[in-house]
This record gives structure tokens, C-alpha cells and sequence, in this order.
């Protein structure tokens, strides 16, 4: 426990005191100012009438031609988080072997698993308080603009959101320290942290369509039932990729009318399209979401896992 604690506060402190966090956090408290500014040019417009879930309409009022607070989110699930937890976990292994600190550091009564603990501890950790100040910033600052405190199941809404965008977050984490593991050269970790990253978002809807239309072909001439498999199909393609994961948790949380894909083709093909619109309680969405987060946290430590084993069986030299 001592050494996972050195561990824990060293690399914690590299990480606030790097220009890397620096830039990171910039980019994202700049990216949420603009959008909450777009958000105050429309939001009163939007809202006038609204008597329910008043304070969540401030992370998802969006303006058509602006991106709004909506569309920055689904930006924070698509590009920074993942790009956070890649840049904190790229080099946590491969930069201290090859600078030959590895070595000296596990000569110390230091366990390895104490090291890989920390280290993913800490980057957790930082990406917790990056993305918590910048839902209180978003949060008070749109406080002093509508004057509508939240109610108590905004607040719950608003922490399930932050706890899964965290264990996402971990999830990227994960897969950099692995392929920190697994790769010697920095400049590759990076590159496959990447590359699975433009694959799960670029190509991952692009399989998921092919396997659709090669299993339930569609054409001009389809009947609902026909189309709605193949939409069916797609989403559970899709389920594989923790992008789509989190993207359908974070609608569901904070538009409380919303459905995952899955539960929209399920009630159309029922005929039970009117029930659409229908708010749910804050216990039904967490029923919808916790497949999704059961999923991203069984990804995470299957790359924990992996890691696990190959960094115990590795040999590290002076």
C-alpha cells in the first residue's frame, strides 16, 4: 500500500504540473465556454414554458447553426476523453524502461503491481477532476444565467454522467498503458492507442452496416419490419465499440426521454411510438444504462488484466 501510494502521488503530481495537462484542460474549458455562451443565445427561448428538468435543458439546448452544449458533449465522448486518457497512459511504462528510471524505481520496495496501480490510478484521478470542474463551471455559470436551481434528480443525473464519462475515460486509460506495455518505442504506443481509436469511431459504424445489409439486405422496397431489423442488427454491432456505450448512456442520462437505439427499434416495431417522448425516473434510465457501463468497466479490466500479466512476466534490466 506504501509503494502504490509513492506511486499514486508522484505520477499525480507529473500530471498537473505537465504542459501536456495544461494544454488538455485548456482546450477543454475553452471548448465548454464557447458552447455555453452559443447555449445563452437560445436557451431562454427554448425553455420559456418548461417546467420539468429545467437545469439538465442547459446541457442540451443546441442551436441549429451553432454547436451547443449537446454536440460538446458527444465531441468530449468522440475526441477529448479518449485523447485524455492516451496522452496520460501512452508513455507510463515504455518512457521510465527506456530512460532506464524503471529499473531503479522496482529496486526500491516497490511491488510491480503497486506501479501499474498507481500510475492508473492517478491518470483516473486527474481525468475525475478535469471533467467534474468542468461540469461545475458549466454549472454555475448556467445558474447565473437561468436562475433555476437544480432539483435533487438533476443533480443524480449530472454525477451518473460524470461517474460514467470517468470510467470511460479509464477505459482509454487502460488501452495507453497497455500498448505502453506491449510497445517499447513512445511513438508507437501512441499510434496504436490512435489507430484503435479511429477505428471504433470511423469504421466500427461502417462494419456495423455492412454486417446489417449482408444479413437483413434492404432496398427502396422494404416493408418497416425489414428495415428495422437491419437497424436492429447495427445496434447490436455496435454494442462492441465503448464509444457507442457511452454515447447512448450520456443520451439517456441527460435527456430524460430518451432511449438507446436498441429500445427505439423494440418499441416502434410494437407500434409504441407514442411512448417516445414519455420522461423517464431517474431509476428506469439507470436501468437502461447499467448494460453500458457494466460494459466499459468489463472492457477496462480485461486491458487491466492483460497488462497484468504481461508486465509480471516481463524482464527489466538496469
Amino acid at each position: 500500500m506504501r509503494g502504490l501510494m509513492t506511486v499514486f502521488r508522484k505520477e499525480l503530481a507529473d500530471s498537473f504540473t505537465s504542459w501536456r495537462f495544461i494544454i488538455l484542460f485548456a482546450m477543454v474549458f475553452l471548448g465548454g465556454l464557447f458552447t455555453l455562451y452559443v447555449d445563452n443565445q437560445n436557451m431562454r427561448g427554448e425553455m420559456s414554458g418548461t417546467t420539468e428538468f429545467v437545469f439538465l435543458n442547459l446541457y442540451t439546448t443546441s442551436d441549429p447553426n451553432l454547436p451547443g452544449m449537446l454536440q460538446f458533449l458527444n465531441l468530449i465522448a468522440i475526441f477529448f476523453v479518449p485523447i485524455v486518457g492516451i496522452a496520460l497512459g501512452f508513455d507510463a511504462i515504455n518512457e521510465e524502461r527506456n530512460t532506464g528510471t524503471m529499473s531503479r524505481l522496482l529496486s526500491q520496495p516497490i511491488y510491480r503491481d503497486a506501479v501499474i496501480n498507481g500510475k492508473f490510478l492517478s491518470g483516473v484521478v486527474t481525468i475525475a477532476i478535469m471533467m467534474t470542474s468542468i461540469v461545475v463551471i458549466v454549472a454555475g455559470a448556467g445558474l447565473s444565467m437561468i436562475g433555476v436551481p437544480p432539483g435533487p434528480e438533476e443533480i443524480n443525473r449530472l454525477i451518473f454522467y460524470l461517474a460514467i464519462t470517468i470510467f470511460y475515460g479509464a477505459f482509454w486509460l487502460g488501452l495507453s498503458i497497455l500498448f505502453s506495455i506491449f510497445f517499447r518505442r513512445v511513438a508507437t504506443s501512441v499510434l496504436a492507442s490512435l489507430a484503435i481509436w479511429i477505428f471504433l469511431f470511423f469504421f466500427m459504424p461502417m462494419i456495423a452496416g455492412i454486417v446489417a445489409n449482408g444479413m437483413v439486405p434492404v432496398d427502396q422496397n422494404s416493408t418497416t419490419q425489414v428495415l428495422l431489423k437491419n437497424l436492429g442488427v447495427q445496434s447490436t454491432v455496435l454494442q462492441f465499440s465503448p464509444v457507442r456505450l457511452y454515447q447512448e448512456a450520456v443520451s439517456v442520462l441527460l435527456v430524460p426521454g430518451a432511449r438507446t437505439l436498441g429500445q427505439t427499434i423494440q418499441i416502434l416495431g410494437s407500434g409504441g411510438a407514442g411512448l417516445l417522448p414519455t420522461p423517464l425516473s431517474l431509476g428506469q434510465s439507470l436501468l437502461i444504462v447499467w448494460p453500458n457501463l457494466v460494459s466499459i468497466v468489463a472492457l477496462t479490466t480485461i486491458l487491466l488484466a492483460i497488462s497484468y500479466a504481461r508486465f509480471m512476466r516481463e524482464e527489466i534490466r538496469a
